[in-house]
């Protein structure tokens, strides 16, 4: 009787290993792609998690080689083995992909959640549907950041601030790269919003946009990497620079820096999705796009950074930091009191025109 208990027993435990081996190989490994540190962990807080609680079956792995996306998805292509399920690109590089037919096609009203109140996905992303094979996440800006202490009594309110050396004495610091600066001399030498580009088209605005620039050239600090105006502020090396929004919460939040921010002729700038046309689990990427860019998900993601959600109807959900507990809608770039005047970049106009006018920045700043 022992004998055949202990058979038993033998045999059940190996059909149990045996059942969790076929469970795990049964384990669909869902690969995104995304920028990697403090962005990738929202995207890890807000929708990843919740999303494996719920489909136990799925497992996310992540992959920061966002900066290097489009590029490896040609040669994935090229190569004939996609691994990758989901990326998230930014729209520069994702108009180009789709137009090679690189990436999916996506419909919103069909592929995605509608609103809670029944807006139809493409109404509630609105002008963030840049291209048919991207889904928005996040508007992020560039924008102004400025040393409190060393403003004087007032502190720059508009554009024009940037390049009043009077007003502003002291050193400013600039992104080195031609998009977002010509716009803003544009706008500073009195260019209406909806007139930028097509000065931009022509070579007179084009010499125009330098001229101004000229007036504050001597005074300006090149920054090329994400991290490097927040540590030029912190260090008093300038008194305003240009940053991304993100940079500026956190030196002004987390790091508790004595730097304010200028909201005025922000750059908007989107940050979203693709799926590469023959990702291996493309059913289940599809599956998890509909649910990480639902309204409360792009609603959540701004707990744990200060990115707007895309969609409309996030933004008044958006509610305390996860940590610093403090309000984020104030510091989302989207938030009304923030986004009185905006410059939407135009990544299609930029996409036929990028070579030539970098060429064109880098001999400026040469010269």
């Amino acid at each position: 009787m022992k004998k055949v208990f202990k058979q038993t027993l033998m045999a059940s435990t190996i059909a149990v290993a045996a059942a969790g081996v076929n469970t795990a190989s049964a384990e669909t490994e869902l690969v995104i792609v995304s920028w990697g540190g403090a962005y990738t962990k929202s995207q890890q807080n807000a929708y990843h998690d919740p999303y494996m609680a719920a489909n136990p079956g799925i497992k996310i792995v992540n992959d920061d080689s966002s900066a290097e996306g489009a590029a490896k998805i040609r040669a994935q292509a090229e190569a004939g083995n996609t691994t990758w399920d989901l990326v998230d690109l930014t729209p520069d590089a994702v108009i180009a992909l789709c137009d090679e037919g690189l990436l999916e096609e996506i419909n919103p009203d069909t592929d995605l959640a509608a609103a809670p109140d029944g807006t139809p996905a493409s109404e509630d992303f609105g002008d963030t549907m840049v291209s048919p094979c991207f889904i928005p996440q996040i508007v992020y800006s560039t924008t102004f950041g400025y040393r409190t202490d060393k403003v004087g009594d007032g502190k720059p309110m508009s554009i024009n601030d940037v390049f009043d050396l009077e007003k502003f004495p002291g050193k400013r610091a600039l992104q080195k790269a031609p998009f977002g600066n010509l716009e803003w001399a544009l706008l500073a030498d009195g260019v209406a919003i909806d007139e930028v580009y097509d000065m931009l088209d022509t070579e007179e605005g084009v010499d125009r946009a330098f001229a101004k620039l000229d007036t504050i050239k001597d005074q300006v600090v090149w920054w090329t990497k994400g991290a490097q105006p927040g540590q030029l502020l912190a260090d008093g090396e300038v008194v305003m620079a240009s940053a991304y929004n993100g940079r500026l919460f956190a030196a002004i939040e987390e790091n508790k820096q004595p730097i304010g921010m200028m909201w005025d002729w922000q750059m908007f700038e989107l940050d979203g999705w693709v799926v590469p046309k023959g990702a291996p689990n493309k059913e289940e990427a599809m599956k998890y796009l509909k649910f990480a860019t639902d309204t409360q998900r792009l609603a959540d993601q701004a707990k744990y950074i200060s990115y707007g959600p895309a969609r409309a109807s996030s933004a008044p959900l958006v509610g305390k930091h996860a940590t610093l507990g403090i309000d984020m809608a104030p510091h989302m770039p989207t938030n009304p009191e923030n986004a009185k005047n905006t410059l939407m970049k135009d990544v299609e106009w930029w996409a036929d025109h990028v070579d030539e006018l970098r060429e064109r920045f880098e001999a400026w700043i040469a010269s």
